[in-house]
């Protein structure tokens, strides 16, 4: 299927540019990625790998990095992507999962390793049916044309660039730039050189560039899309009053080949939501059956796009009979159907029995003007269990006592007793994952670390 993109769009687009460095002056048209992918074909065969074969893919320069993954699908083979800065060993622990994959002989995709909460590799092979569903999808929900001009500086080794990024933009035969990362230097002139029509980005980079705000509103950017993790609503205020560019905030997962629920472009647009089902069922359970709406349960998912099953490694019983995905994570549906998350099921603190949700916590924090960063962890307690502890990273000019101050004062006004953090610990970052996801396992580490 996608190879059947690439040959309409180099037939009837086919001098257009399909990808361009963001700052730089390299460029793939249409009729060159179909020349590639003609290429790898030729390549693969000579080498004798047939269809099915996984191929890995690692090049530090994104205009390469595309180049090669889309001509790999497209030439039917499964296509391994990796982390250009990954060290051996995390290549060979990705390699060694891929190869221990089960797969029909035939298939062709993208085959993506992750790890949960456990570190436990998981192997996910998205073929090539279920990337074109989604990236369908994507194109449906944000209304992309031939007249778009894409922005992704987000890891071309992760699903969201491969799908938003990569194959819905080729399915509507528009005009993406890549960039190797972000960088706020120069930014807003940048896209208004591009012409940028939408900018693919994650609550980390939206947060930034609403510090830096451009002189004058982007005259050409419809959108910037938020995906990767929950925006809290203050980090979408500031921004949209910033910039005066709305927000369209998503959810998505690997297993579900990226995009799962989005907003609307058109309202409502609903601050903390992660919008409507786009493409893919949603249903929210309780341990009595469907939730209720507004009532908090365990996200599942079904659709075209979600996996039937792991390749390799993936928890018993995640997949129901009737093809139903456990996402490990926790929302609720309101009457509207906007699916609201309140965080991974691992994620949630018990402190004596009470449930506590990080995000709604961390949602007051993030409220306050002293705030660019926080959140919210459970630390071992020998009576409760567990109790909230706060990681804070302040703006700069606050006092480190008066930045404490005014969050002991915020939560006590806004939380019952038990929710409000036990300490609040200002650091200078929060560690981040490749994909600018705040890196909860880190933080617990560092909790215990502190003990």
């Amino acid at each position: 299927m996608i190879r059947d993109w690439i040959e309409q769009a180099a037939a009837c687009h086919g001098s257009a540019v399909y990808l361009a460095e963001a700052r730089g002056s390299g460029t793939l048209s249409y009729a060159g990625l179909r020349a590639a992918a003609g290429e790898w074909v030729r390549m693969l065969d000579d080498a004798g790998l047939p269809p099915g074969t996984p191929i890995a893919v690692r090049h530090p320069e994104p205009l390469e990095y595309a180049t090669a993954l889309l001509a790999i699908v497209a030439a039917g083979r499964v296509a391994v992507p990796l982390d250009p800065g990954a060290p051996p060993a995390e290549v060979a622990r990705v390699l060694a999962v891929a190869q221990s994959s089960e797969r029909d002989r035939g298939d062709c995709g993208i085959f993506l390793c992750t790890s949960g909460t456990t570190g436990t590799p998981k192997g996910i092979l998205l073929r090539d049916g279920q990337l074109a569903h989604t990236a369908a999808n994507v194109v449906s929900a944000h209304r992309l044309t031939r007249a778009d001009r894409g922005y992704c500086s987000l890891p071309l080794f992760h699903v969201n660039a491969e799908v938003v990024g990569l194959l819905a933009t080729l399915r509507a035969g528009a005009y993406l730039a890549v960039d190797g990362k972000f960088s706020r230097r120069g930014f807003w002139e940048m896209i208004a050189e591009q012409r940028i029509t939408w900018i693919n980005a994650v609550p980390a980079i939206i947060s930034i560039l609403a510090m830096d705000p451009p002189a004058a509103r982007p005259e050409t950017v419809r959108f910037v899309r938020s995906a990767s993790a929950p925006l809290p609503p203050s980090a979408l205020e500031r921004f949209e009053g910033a910039v005066g560019v709305p927000v369209i905030e998503t959810y998505g997962m690997t297993e579900a080949a990226s995009m799962i629920t989005a907003n609307p472009l058109d309202g409502p647009r609903k601050p903390g939501s992660a919008g409507r089902p786009a493409g893919t069922e949603v249903r929210v359970e309780t341990p009595d059956g469907a939730a209720a709406p507004g009532e908090v349960g365990r996200v599942r998912i079904r659709g075209a796009g979600v996996i039937k099953g792991y390749a390799s490694g993936g928890r018993p019983g995640v997949i129901d009979a009737g093809g139903w995905l456990d996402t490990g994570d926790l929302g609720y549906l309101d009457s509207g159907g906007y699916l609201f998350l309140v965080g991974r099921s691992d994620d949630v603190i018990n402190r004596g029995g009470e449930k506590i949700y990080p995000r709604e916590i961390e949602e007051i924090l993030l409220a306050q003007p002293a705030v660019r960063a926080a959140a919210v962890v459970g630390a071992a307690d020998e009576v409760l269990g567990e109790r909230p502890v706060a990681y804070v990273v302040p703006d700069a000019g606050w006092p480190a006592g008066d930045v404490e101050a005014l969050l002991r004062k915020a939560c006590a006004a806004e939380l019952p007793r038990h929710k409000q953090p036990s300490e609040y610990c200002l650091v200078a970052e929060l560690p981040l994952g490749s994909t600018g996801k705040i890196s909860r396992r880190a933080l617990k580490d560092m909790v215990t670390a502190a003990r």
